[in-house]
């Protein structure tokens, strides 16, 4: 009966969360980020200057957009089909 058990259970570890991208705004810019990695950012003009149109870059690709949340969208949709792409010629 005093007798401790030979192996004991141990507790499961915590699943750890997979890092989730995020938009920061800065000045003159948004700047979507994973971890410490820009993936892409949205560019305004100079502010005297601004033409009231987004200019947004992720990766190989850029366009501009009308509006802010456009251009966010189109930042993410390149984030996720250059991801996608990468896997199709990794050996």
């Amino acid at each position: 009966m005093g007798k401790m058990q030979a192996r004991e259970e141990r507790m499961p570890k915590p699943a750890k969360k997979a890092k989730q991208a995020f938009w920061e705004r800065g000045y003159l810019a948004h700047g979507y980020w994973l971890g410490k990695e820009r993936l892409g950012q949205v560019k305004l003009g100079p502010k005297k200057e601004w033409d009231r149109i987004y200019r947004w870059r992720a990766g190989n690709h850029s366009g501009e957009a009308a509006t802010l949340d456009e251009a966010k969208r189109a930042v993410e949709q390149a984030v996720l089909v250059g991801a996608s792409q990468l896997r199709l010629f990794e050996k």
